[in-house]
């Protein structure tokens, strides 16, 4: 089988939307042409690393990130032409990646909650949400992250750190937008009894595209 035609690690490239074809194009011509799948790598891996950095930590974010794109490349002849977006399904692989180190992102969260210092967050520099970054520091959030069930979690994270709408969610864990709505409720009630007057991520407003 072709190697995926990619960097050894993510680096800054074209931002998502600034090259001309579509990521369902980019898709379609790595079919015959597989040296374009390296664009969509340039285009989300800082983005999907930064992701799964916040969820396991960096020392396995090089690692899970190389192993998203090179199963998306496995599995490109699946993809849905019909979404021009690869983000949710690349975060989605990521998601299903990232559920085999479930011990290590609990365990990255216990180390979040007694340091109270998150420095992924602290360095991003794209689409960063100081709101957000803050929160995702908190201690408080951190621990009771550590409580939520993998299917909740993958939802509020979604959410949260990738800015997903809840039709987004629901492409990247391929479920129903009723089961996402449904799983950031749920989890959003076990946040609430345990932050305090850290409510603002819980209490965030609805993304475009759902409502709570």
């Amino acid at each position: 089988m072709t190697d995926l035609p990619c960097r050894p690690s993510p680096r800054a490239g074209v931002p998502h939307g600034a090259a001309e074809d579509d990521d369902a194009s980019l898709i379609v011509a790595s079919l015959d042409e597989p040296e374009r799948f390296a664009e969509l790598f340039d285009r989300h891996a800082p983005a999907i690393h930064r992701y799964i950095a916040r969820r396991l930590g960096r020392d396995a974010a090089d690692d899970v990130t190389a192993e998203t794109f090179l199963t998306a490349f496995r599995i490109r002849s699946r993809y849905d032409a019909s979404r021009t977006s690869a983000r949710p399904w690349l975060h989605g692989i990521a998601a299903k990646l990232i559920g085999r180190h479930r011990r290590e992102e609990v365990k990255a969260l216990k180390v979040l909650a007694r340091s109270g210092t998150d420095p992924v967050a602290q360095t991003w520099t794209e689409n960063a949400d100081d709101r957000v970054a803050a929160q995702a520091a908190s201690p408080a959030l951190a621990k009771a992250l550590t409580r939520l069930s993998q299917g909740d979690r993958n939802v509020l994270l979604l959410f949260a750190w990738a800015d997903f709408t809840y039709q987004e969610v629901a492409e990247a864990l391929d479920i129903p937008v009723g089961t996402v709505r449904s799983r950031l409720n749920r989890a959003r009630r076990k946040l609430r009894g345990v932050l305090g007057e850290h409510r603002s991520l819980v209490e965030a407003p609805a993304p475009e595209g759902g409502t709570v």
